[in-house]
């Protein structure tokens, strides 16, 4: 009987076998989330209550170069490494199971860079710790090459959902972010899956999450689409410039500074007088106070500008966290200063910023898509699509992870792009 059930239905042997696995997978990162999400509030408040300790961002980060130059070095790539294992071809040689170490060295590293003032976000963190558990799993659940990908697709979508509290976005983001213009199928049951077990678990551990409000949104018509296209033209250029900037000013550290942990020395002296001469933390950390302020009020309309600056320099001398929650802070606030210009609602355009410029950034404008109506209600759902897309679009063959792969290229111009890697093209 079994055997003729099986025959009929020959997906659930698949199904029970990823349920399972999703299972296991929403549990453990779930979980490492809540308690990264916890800790990152309180080092966050320290912060804030002993403004002295940012004098202390280079020695901070002398720490965290030491640490990764001498125990860390296979798992430094970070989210590129990741990029890497899910999108190299099963006929190559297949690459060794991530080190744990990947886990507590980028938790320690975010710590630090939160703690001590720099300017960075949890995405980064989220994904790569989810990436260290999982792939844990591998040899003893004698998982296949094409399975061990799977199994790292949704432990991304299950640590992006939970970090964020948008496990549909978190599922998309998973199969999305890895292989421009494509998304892989075979892994959208364990994608999905994680991605909800993993922000269920999260919740239970009584994480918080921020809630974000956008109080009006405008009829659909054909002059407020135009403003719509004409955000979407200038969130584009911004993710591209941030990407463009970030590999340009990491690579100059490197070419400047040989010895590693001597790049976020330099880089957290220069960011923490910064701080000192601006006479406020907003840009600093994750900057979640001014990401929902610029849905509440108008905001001075060069904070993206310098939270960019602030976000390059952490991020590019070698400082660890992510930067996605940057990314949100940049485009909200230029949502916000556009709405000075654009008669769309403030509040509106903070939100199509927010997702928008992400979306430039990553080349995942789906996931972005998805996070805006998970995030802000489905109302607002055609503006931030327009948004997004053409984000995408405009922000060219970019990204902030260098090891994404074109799967297609964004338009006919450059079908020759195709299966090339972006620190190919950049």
């Amino acid at each position: 009987m079994s055997e003729y059930f099986f025959r009929k239905y020959p997906a659930t042997p698949y199904i029970l076998k990823w349920l399972f696995i999703s299972i296991l997978i929403g549990i453990l990162v779930g979980s490492a989330s809540a308690g990264f999400l916890i800790s990152l509030d309180w080092v966050t408040n320290f912060r804030e209550t002993h403004l002295w300790i940012i004098a202390l961002l280079p020695l901070g980060g002398f720490c965290v170069g030491l640490m990764y130059l001498y125990f860390g070095k296979e798992v430094e790539a970070g989210n590129n490494l990741l990029i890497e294992i899910i999108g190299q071809k099963i006929t190559a040689e297949p690459k060794p199971i991530i080190s744990f170490r990947m886990t507590p060295f980028i938790y320690l590293g975010t710590m630090i860079t939160h703690l001590l003032g720099g300017s960075a976000g949890r995405e980064g963190t989220a994904l790569q710790m989810a990436g260290g558990i999982v792939d844990q799993l591998t040899k003893p659940l004698r998982l296949t090459e094409s399975d061990r990908k799977i199994l790292l697709i949704a432990g991304v979508s299950a640590g992006f959902g939970s970090v964020f509290g948008t496990p549909l976005a978190g599922a998309i983001f998973g199969l999305e972010f890895f292989l421009v213009g494509r998304l892989r199928y075979n892994a959208i049951l364990p994608a999905f899956m994680s991605g909800i077990i993993a922000d269920m678990v999260t919740k239970l551990w009584q994480a918080n999450h921020t809630h974000y409000h956008i109080d009006f949104v405008p009829a659909i018509n054909p002059i407020n689409l135009i403003y719509a296209i004409i955000g979407g033209i200038c969130f584009g250029l911004c993710a591209a410039t941030f990407s463009k900037v970030i590999h340009f000013v990491a690579s100059l550290f490197k070419s400047k500074i040989s010895y590693p942990p001597l790049r976020p020395v330099i880089g957290g002296i220069i960011v923490a007088l910064s701080v000192w001469a601006i006479g406020t933390t907003k840009y600093i950390g994750l900057g979640v106070p001014t990401i929902v302020e610029s849905f509440e009020n108008q905001l001075p309309a060069y904070d993206f500008a310098l939270k960019m600056a602030l976000t390059i320099l952490t991020l590019a001398a070698g400082f660890k966290g992510g930067e996605v929650t940057p990314l949100f802070f940049i485009g909200a606030t230029l949502g916000n200063a556009l709405s000075y210009f654009i008669p769309l609602p403030m509040a509106l355009l903070a939100g199509m910023g927010f997702v928008a410029v992400f979306a430039g950034a990553t080349n995942t404008p789906l996931a972005c898509t998805m996070m805006a109506i998970e995030l802000f209600g489905v109302e607002c759902g055609v503006y931030v699509a327009i948004a997004c897309v053409v984000s995408y679009l405009i922000s060219g063959h970019n990204s902030i992870y260098n090891k994404q792969i074109i799967g297609e290229a964004k338009h006919t111009s450059f079908e020759n792009l195709e299966g090339k890697t972006m620190g190919e093209i950049i």
